[in-house]
């Protein structure tokens, strides 16, 4: 474990020149591209769980259908933090540049297999085993996205770092907003033997689209100067786990409440219909606002945590995530009602904004330019497997096992205070502010 109580380095403050200006934007929308695919195959996939379980598992115990269905979606997280290590290393290695072009192929290819994926009814049991294939595929994508994208935006931008790092998140948000209207349309104006027979696919082959214009737009993109002005690593993976270790448990700890405030929304979908006996439909307009939320959000929270430091907002966003969680979930719990459910969905948001929004550019600065996006993307994809991208198949099995509609916040809070933990040792061993 390293025993450095500071930043690794100083990061370099490059003159804002325009054309460094244009660069950073260009930065941006190359990045917003992967990050928007990646989430938004991920939230389609989480919010048509049911429909998928019906069709890919519709034998025995709908609960157990359902089970094995975000047991296929966490498997795909086991596959994360080898993602990040071998396109971490990679980027590391060949470059930034590289490593955003083949991480957006083979998420293309993962959404691909999803969205032309044969039906249990069709070829029996290979259906789920190509829908296994997609989320591998996407899951070990998906480990080196982040850490890349993030590192390529913080290194292209010539000053306010957090503010451009943000811009990971609003993409996210962008997702979240499109695939809830997807979900609340396609639920709404669709029969249920259309939803099942072909509405799933929809938002799969739309999704698709955004690919190859993501290919050519990283395509005309220059490396960054701080990757081209020094020599590559000899070995990223042998010098982030002699020497960070400490680094890449808190930095892992601190991804806590971003990612289960996340799969929080994106279960709740399934948690209004399967335990509530509400619409989903409450929950996609939920999950609309969230990512609305989200999305102008990030970048305001990003602009302010340039100035009082990131790790200082995401504490207090954490807090407010255990304080809350309970009260929440008691209230949608008693009320039942689409009003009480979007309410809900919209304090979670706001809480992954101020949270979410910080993270990208505080885990950036926290690992040295010549590792750091095999580090960066290591730490955060250890963090989303073991406290976000399980958390459906968790809260599905909690609520199944306790018979208590509380039990998700339960999990939530647990959450929470993993996350301080964790960013009390990046502040105070760390030097961040």
């Amino acid at each position: 474990m390293s025993s450095s109580t500071a930043n690794p380095q100083q990061e370099p403050v490059l003159e804002a020149t325009p054309e460094r200006l244009l660069a950073a934007r260009k930065a941006v929308i190359s990045s917003s591209i992967g990050a928007a695919l990646e989430w938004f195959d991920i939230i389609v996939f989480a919010s048509f769980a049911v429909v998928i379980s019906e069709i890919f598992y519709p034998e025995g115990d709908p609960v157990f259908s359902l089970i094995l269905t975000f047991a296929t979606f966490a498997i795909s997280y086991l596959v994360r933090p080898i993602g990040g290590l071998v396109l971490g290393r990679f980027a590391d290695r060949r470059g930034r540049k590289p490593a955003l072009t083949l991480t957006l192929f083979l998420m293309m290819l993962g959404t691909l297999l999803m969205a032309i994926a044969p039906t249990y009814s069709q070829i029996g049991i290979w259906g789920a085993l190509i829908i296994l294939t997609s989320r591998l595929l996407q899951g070990f994508s998906a480990g080196g996205e982040f850490g890349t994208a993030t590192t390529f935006l913080v290194e292209t931008a010539p000053h306010r770092k957090m503010y451009y790092a943000s811009w990971q998140i609003a993409s996210q948000g962008a997702s979240m907003a499109l695939a809830s209207a997807f979900g609340f349309a396609l639920n709404t104006y669709l029969s249920d033997e259309a939803l099942h027979s072909w509405g799933w696919r929809v938002p799969f082959l739309i999704g698709l689209l955004v690919g190859p214009v993501g290919l050519y737009i990283r395509s005309k993109l220059d490396e960054t100067e701080e990757f081209t002005s020094r020599p590559p690593a000899k070995s990223p993976l042998r010098t982030l786990f002699a020497n960070h270790w400490g680094r890449i448990l808190a930095a892992s700890a601190s991804v806590g409440v971003a990612t289960i405030s996340v799969y929080m929304i994106l279960f709740m979908p399934t948690f209004a219909m399967s335990n509530l006996g509400i619409s989903p439909t409450a929950a996609y307009l939920g999950g609309i606002l969230a990512g609305l939320i989200c999305l102008i959000g990030s970048p305001l929270v990003g602009r302010f945590a340039d100035r009082v430091g990131p790790a200082r907002i995401m504490t207090y966003a954490a807090v407010a995530a255990l304080v809350l969680a309970w009260p929440l979930f008691q209230l949608i719990v008693t009320q039942r009602s689409v009003p009480a459910f979007i309410f809900v969905i919209a304090v979670l948001g706001v809480i992954m904004a101020f949270y979410f929004a910080p993270l990208p550019g505080m885990l950036s600065v926290l690992f040295p330019a010549e590792i750091r996006g095999t580090g960066l993307s290591t730490a955060y994809n250890i963090g989303v497997t073991l406290l976000g991208g399980i958390a459906p198949l968790v809260l599905t099995w909690l609520l199944d096992i306790t018979d208590s509609l509380n039990s998700p916040s339960v999990y939530y809070m647990g959450v929470a205070v993993l996350s301080l933990i964790g960013l009390f040792f990046v502040r105070r061993h760390y030097g961040q502010r």
